[in-house]
């Protein structure tokens, strides 16, 4: 199983279980999943942090059932992030700007999740441009940059965190890691896996400690091809082994 760097050598010991936390890519809307936001704020969840993603971004106005679930995340202590969806690199400076200043205005994000993010060096500057302004609107700001790849290595200094792996279970199980991570903690990094049965969850963890992962998020619900909502329908439902992978994972982790 190739979990270990590409060029074929170990990575190194894996990291110890109360490293790891949960990154949630994006909940259905509050109306729809209430069940799956109330587990955001449940006391002891190694939450890393969430992110809000009202109508592929913040929407055209406040949504009021997101402002309640906004509020009640923050009284928890749990850091939130507004996605912002960057197109592959497509998408116009200035709709990121807006969409990210409506975020901060109406829900009082901590920072962002950049998804969609372009992972080739060509589109570095611009990126790099997007990340200072974002940090220049909100100060501390944290920002994930959702890629689902491993980029080219300079996306490493611009963001508190990279999406790494964003996909199948029957993709993850055989997948390796770019030789350059191993230089950086597994804070860093972020493994977002879908379709996982129950019977290979301790592999998945296993996995991810190998690779150097310090964020995961891991489900047994799958995408839908050739629907619209594919892309997000796997997240938009808590895992049918949420109790179990909480209580696998440890006590919250505070920062």
């Amino acid at each position: 199983m190739s979990h270990l760097i590409s060029e074929g050598s170990p990575r190194g010991a894996p990291v110890a279980a109360a490293g790891l936390g949960f990154g949630v890519p994006g909940h259905a809307h509050p109306l729809v999943a209430p069940t799956e936001w109330a587990e955001l704020t449940r006391p002891d969840t190694p939450l890393h942090w969430a992110v809000l993603n009202v109508a592929r971004g913040p929407g055209a106005r406040r949504d009021p059932h997101c402002l309640t679930a906004a509020a009640r995340l923050r009284a928890a202590g749990v850091r939130m992030l507004g996605h912002l969806d960057l197109r592959c690199g497509t998408r116009p400076f200035g709709e990121l700007v807006g969409d990210a200043d409506r975020f901060l205005d109406w829900y009082r994000v901590d920072g962002f999740y950049l998804d969609r993010c372009p992972v080739d060096r060509p589109d570095l500057p611009e990126t790099a441009r997007t990340v200072t302004t974002l940090r220049a609107m909100l100060a501390g700001a944290y920002v994930v940059l959702g890629q689902g790849a491993h980029p080219y290595r300079g996306y490493m200094e611009i963001a508190d965190q990279l999406v790494t792996f964003r996909g199948a279970w029957a993709d993850y199980r055989w997948s390796q890691v770019a030789e350059w991570t191993a230089g950086y903690p597994p804070e860093r990094f972020c493994h977002l896996v879908h379709g996982v049965p129950r019977a290979h969850l301790e592999e998945a963890l296993r996995i991810a400690r190998w690779q150097g992962a310090g964020t995961i998020y891991f489900t047994d619900r799958t995408d839908h091809p050739g629907q619209r909502t594919s892309a997000a329908a796997p997240w938009e439902t808590l895992p049918g082994y949420w109790d179990e992978i909480v209580s696998r994972i440890g006590p919250r982790v505070m920062e």
